[in-house]
């Protein structure tokens, strides 16, 4: 149990309306966040709401689904970085599903110390065993530029483009889409998104 000055200092922060305000941003219930973060619904809820405090392992992984470092939750607006270099060694490997056994693809953000930034880049690995992304929606647009491997990507109703090395395909990230390695080697993606 906190003390009152600990639980005092802490609220100061607004950790829970962060929390709450990037995942409404994102245009995800509790129970999307819960699945991308392993968190339950109700845990996320008195997070947000300033019952709980989360801890820094748990507060990580809620940076980590939005694509923010854990410094967003404890600067004040306008005073993050203009520029940020991410290098190799300092990205985090994360699956897409947490909980499964066979993750359709791994994401690393590339960009995940900007606080507030316009969009979010990601380097995405699609093994060739795994089975088809769940169809998901987000922001306004997403770029997808393949390095390597051949990646299908559905979008909507059933379209489906597949595409080789270098291609890039531009669309409405608003509809839901899903991605899946389509090949027998690894497919590698540059992911923008913007919200």
């Amino acid at each position: 149990m906190l003390s009152e000055t600990l639980s005092k200092e802490l609220k100061r922060y607004r950790i829970g309306p962060r929390v709450r305000a990037l995942r409404l941003r994102k245009k995800l219930g509790l129970v999307q966040l819960g699945e991308h973060t392993g968190l339950s619904p109700a845990m996320l809820s008195k997070i947000e709401r300033g019952q709980v405090f989360p801890t820094l392992p748990t507060l990580l992984r809620v940076a980590m689904v939005f694509g923010v470092g854990l410094e967003h939750f404890f600067i004040e607006e306008g005073e993050g970085p203009l520029m940020e270099v991410v290098r190799k060694g300092q990205r985090l490997r994360l699956p897409d599903r947490p909980e499964s056994e066979a993750p359709a693809y791994f994401f690393e953000s590339l960009d995940y110390p900007v606080a507030d930034r316009m969009m979010e880049s990601f380097l995405a690995e699609f093994p060739p065993d795994s089975s088809t992304s769940r169809p998901h929606a987000h922001g306004s647009a997403e770029l997808v530029f393949v390095i390597g491997g051949r990646l299908a990507i559905t979008i909507g109703e059933g379209e489906q483009v597949v595409l080789e090395p270098e291609d890039a395909l531009y669309f409405d990230s608003g509809v839901p889409h899903s991605y899946r390695c389509a090949g027998s080697e690894t497919a590698r993606a540059l992911v923008v998104t913007v919200e």
